[in-house]
């Protein structure tokens, strides 16, 4: 099973990226994209209506802005999509984050924090290892990493 990753613009790599590093960092197929849910239509259109029978589990989409990419997205798919709120040079984020979490009743997107493409590729995995085991491994382990690093933290 692979993950898709999509983004509105090229501006969105800097937090995208850290989607992708926590893919590779558990082994997990990625396909990376740059598609605009209003200037490329067609095609965001053309690259998800055969995900599914391409081998895709979900799709993480981050924009900015309106940030309508992760809505259009699920609306041309049921394969589960996790929005990434990309924080912008206005609002703070606060206009993609709140255009993510008032899509309408019944095409579901889930939504990570503003920026938070590390956390969307966390819960892609974690949906992954619902059927793999060896994902469900990795996650344990990579669960039990993080908290003996926090353990293990002290204060001068």
């Amino acid at each position: 099973m692979k993950i898709g990753i999509v983004m509105g613009s090229t501006s969105d790599w800097n937090v995208m990226k850290g989607a992708v590093d926590i893919l590779e960092s558990f082994g997990v197929e990625h396909e990376v994209k740059v598609l605009s849910a209003h200037r490329t239509p067609h095609q965001l259109e053309e690259w998800v209506k055969d995900l599914r029978q391409r081998g895709f589990a979900s799709v993480i989409a981050g924009a900015g802005g309106a940030a309508h990419l992760a809505g259009v997205v699920a609306a041309f798919t049921t394969l589960p999509v996790i929005g990434v709120p990309v924080k912008g040079a206005a609002f703070e984020g606060m206009d993609s984050l709140l255009s993510m979490v008032q899509m309408p009743s019944g095409i579901p997107v889930a939504v990570v924090a503003v920026n938070g493409a590390k956390n969307a590729a966390l819960l892609a995995i974690e949906i992954m290892a619902v059927t793999d085991q060896n994902l469900k491994d990795k996650m344990d382990s990579f669960r039990k990493e993080q908290a003996e690093k926090v353990l293990s933290s002290t204060l001068s």
